[in-house]
């Protein structure tokens, strides 16, 4: 996991800066109707008729969001255009292209990026947008990544942080937590790697907790789950720095409170085992771990029926007044504040 053959290696310097943008991007296919013009011009050329349009852009810097010693390029690929997609279904719309810029060191030879480029590649085919630009540069240490994507999103249906009203139930998708301790194994692998490189982790007991960290995948189903439930957000954020940090945005941004409840709080059962073995809380992985990329929404008491039982979504909490303030209520009945410790890249 932690080593790679040596193949043929072709510099860069070879394509320049127009030439390696055609070679990375020529197998890439248009399947948008809103994608008029896509790369190979000064700028894309996008058309959406009546509907919002929405625009995200993130950042990923090795050293500080990945770590190629067991980040695979094409997993990286993959995430980067995945974690900003995400973005876009928290507003409740539909994703549909996303621009790629890339700054690189001479250590990567083209073969190197043509393994990035096959992950976004195969995270635009899954998710079905279009890569339409972006930028290629040098870079005097390491790789660095922007991708902005692009979506839609019909006038009355943009769904924001600020929606939450009292009273609302708190839901979120999937289970929390994993992403988190997925990066504390494979760290401590490659610690045990550096002491002794003929050492090859078994990570078979971890495989769901890695998957999770290295090819995360954004929650477009349930955009559509909710469509066809015919369940309106009342306000969404997607779960990247923490459920408390998120819970704590939507509270902020809606002026209301919450009681969170740690009972509900979905974890997979291979994360309640890895926690253990690493001597952590689980609660406290799954409200301050990061980069779930689920889903974290509100929706009012009356559409409870609607979601019940449904695999997929988790009630776990309520919104309150402002002035009662953000708690989680444990499994012991007490109150605690909640407070934000997720993911700070300035920290």
């Amino acid at each position: 996991m932690f080593e790679e053959k040596d193949p043929a290696k072709t510099g860069l310097e070879k394509l320049g800066e127009f030439g390696l943008i055609d070679h990375l991007t020529s197998k890439f296919k248009l399947t948008q109707s809103s994608t008029v013009k896509g790369v190979g011009d000064d700028a894309a050329v996008l058309k959406f008729k009546n509907k919002k349009v929405l625009i995200s852009t993130d950042q990923l810097i090795e050293g500080i969001h990945f770590d190629l010693s067991y980040m695979p390029l094409k997993h990286l690929g993959y995430k980067a255009v995945v974690v900003n997609l995400s973005d876009i279904y928290a507003m409740n719309g539909k994703a549909s292209q996303v621009l790629v810029s890339i700054a690189v060191s001479n250590r990567f030879p083209l073969e190197a990026l043509e393994e990035l480029y096959a992950g976004i590649q195969l995270a635009c085919d899954l998710y079905k947008v279009d890569l339409v630009g972006g930028d290629t540069t040098s870079s005097d240490k390491g790789l660095y990544l922007s991708v902005t994507a692009v979506g839609e999103v019909e006038d009355n249906k943009v769904v924001y942080r600020s929606g939450g009203k009292p009273n609302d139930l708190l839901v979120v998708t999937g289970d929390l937590g994993g992403a988190y301790m997925g990066l504390q194994v494979l760290q401590r692998e490659k610690e045990v790697f550096k002491v002794n490189p003929n050492n090859q982790p078994d990570l078979g007991p971890y495989s769901y907790i890695i998957e999770r960290q290295l090819k995360p995948e954004a929650r477009k189903d349930i955009i559509e789950l909710l469509k066809d439930l015919e369940v309106s957000p009342t306000s969404m954020i997607d779960i990247s720095d923490g459920l408390s940090s998120e819970i704590l945005h939507l509270c902020s941004k809606s002026k209301v409170g919450c009681m969170l409840y740690e009972e509900k709080i979905p974890l997979d059962p291979t994360l309640i085992s890895v926690c253990e073995e690493f001597n952590l809380d689980s609660t406290t992985v799954a409200l301050n771990g990061g980069e779930d990329y689920e889903l974290l929404f509100t929706i009012d008491q009356k559409e409870f029926p609607k979601i019940k039982g449904n695999p997929n979504l988790t009630v776990v909490g309520h919104l309150t007044e402002s002035d009662q303030g953000a708690h989680l209520i444990s499994r012991n009945n007490t109150s605690i504040p909640l407070k934000a410790q997720g993911w700070n890249s300035f920290g």
